[in-house]
């Protein structure tokens, strides 16, 4: 790479993420523009983004995909690349976003993640397939539903040559958080849908997310890193489901 900027916009969406923030946006220091969007932190997100380099605004929360699309809408560049606080582009990235910007090929593209946990890479028990689309043109937008938000790409989504690295829990603490944040909206979303719990879903499907991890997707191949993050995934699915339960009989 030369010295020039890639004419690139990034968004970053984050609430108290000081403690990442800074070393997000200096992984992509080449871009042209970084935007961050917080909302209503108490720690020095904003400081340290600002330090960084970043452009930093705030914006009310309702959900990831709104506060990533409202820091689109402010975007001056034609192509925007979406990093999460605990996301880091490997130096590699900004010679593969240049090259796909060039390529006038697709609108979107989809980027691989080498996802760590507790200091090891995990390979298999389906975090291999993870590859979100990151990297799509300044007209396309998020949905703004609560959980699993995804760009709405019509046509043909591209593969970036390079990939994040994204370390998602630093500790269990932080996992069980998310997880209690996460399954909420979940359940929220479902309920909302007119879906209710049965007694299968809480009493089949944490067990069978176990063994589709750990034996289908072969999870055991991470050893004692792919036991629990099976064990994890079991306990997700109870958590939503019990928040779902939870839901209904608080409407009876």
């Amino acid at each position: 790479m030369s010295d020039a900027r890639v004419p690139v916009t990034v968004v970053i969406a984050a609430r108290n993420e000081g403690a990442e923030i800074g070393a997000c946006v200096a992984s992509v220091a080449w871009a042209d523009e970084v935007l961050v969007v917080e909302n209503d932190s108490t720690d020095d997100t904003v400081e340290q983004a600002r330090r960084a380099g970043a452009t930093v605004f705030s914006h009310p929360f309702t959900t990831i995909g709104a506060q990533r699309n409202a820091a689109i809408a402010r975007a001056r560049h034609e192509w925007i690349l979406v990093l999460d606080a605990d996301e880091r582009a490997t130096p590699e990235v900004a010679s593969a976003v240049t090259a796909a910007i060039g390529s006038g090929t697709q609108r979107a593209f989809r980027v691989r993640r080498r996802n760590l946990f507790f200091g090891r890479e995990i390979r298999h028990g389906g975090w291999e397939k993870d590859r979100p689309v990151r990297l799509f043109r300044h007209e396309l937008r998020y949905d703004e539903r609560p959980v699993h938000e995804h760009v709405i790409v019509d046509g043909e989504v591209g593969l970036l040559s390079a990939p994040f690295i994204h370390e998602p829990y630093a500790t269990l603490g932080e996992y069980f958080e998310k997880l209690h944040r996460y399954s909420g909206w979940w359940a929220t979303q479902q309920h909302a849908r007119g879906r209710r719990a049965r007694v299968t879903d809480l009493v089949v499907r944490p067990p069978l997310r176990f063994l589709t991890m750990w034996v289908i997707r072969q999870g055991f191949r991470d050893g004692i890193h792919g036991v629990v993050l099976a064990v994890l995934g079991a306990v997700s699915v109870a958590a939503k489901y019990a928040q779902l339960w939870a839901l209904d009989r608080r409407g009876k």
